[in-house]
């Protein structure tokens, strides 16, 4: 075995196959999985948004393409617990108006605020609705008590 020339493993592989693993198959995780295509092939306007995003405005960290319960929302600040959904034209024809009213509900029952913002606005100026979705991730007045968490302090009603 020590004189062989032995190929090493090719991108993506290695010992793994010999061993079985090499991760879960899509059927246990279907809504990361869903997750991860929809990172690979992004719209031009979340392309836009992640560009800004990514650098951690004023420290606040978002995540893309992000899973929450059987949804896969655009962006999300979890800290915040802000989600920011970017709607193109499609989301105004057929039953997408009810699925995004079913989904905004879903969400906003588990504490987030989810703030929706049209494509062309985003194409139009990517830094201005970054700024706005900051400023909104920054401001603890718009932060939403958690469901059965406990009541606000006397003033912060």
């Amino acid at each position: 075995m020590r004189g062989e020339c032995i190929n090493p493993p090719r991108h993506g592989e290695g010992d793994r196959a010999k061993r079985g693993g090499g991760g879960s198959p899509p059927a246990q995780r279907p809504v990361v999985y869903g997750a991860r295509k929809l990172r690979r092939t992004m719209t031009p306007p979340e392309i836009a948004l992640w560009q800004i995003f990514r650098q951690r405005p004023q420290g606040i960290k978002f995540r893309r393409q992000h899973p929450i319960g059987p949804y896969v929302v655009d962006f999300c600040c979890l800290t915040a617990r802000l989600v920011v959904e970017i709607d193109g034209m499609v989301h105004d024809r057929g039953e997408s108006p009810a699925y995004d009213m079913r989904r905004t509900r879903f969400l906003e029952e588990r504490g987030f605020t989810v703030m929706r913002i049209a494509a062309s606005d985003v194409l139009a100026d990517p830094v201005e609705v970054a700024s706005s979705a900051v400023a909104l991730a920054e401001s603890p007045l718009h932060h939403r008590a958690a469901p059965g968490g406990p009541p606000p302090r006397a003033g912060e009603e």
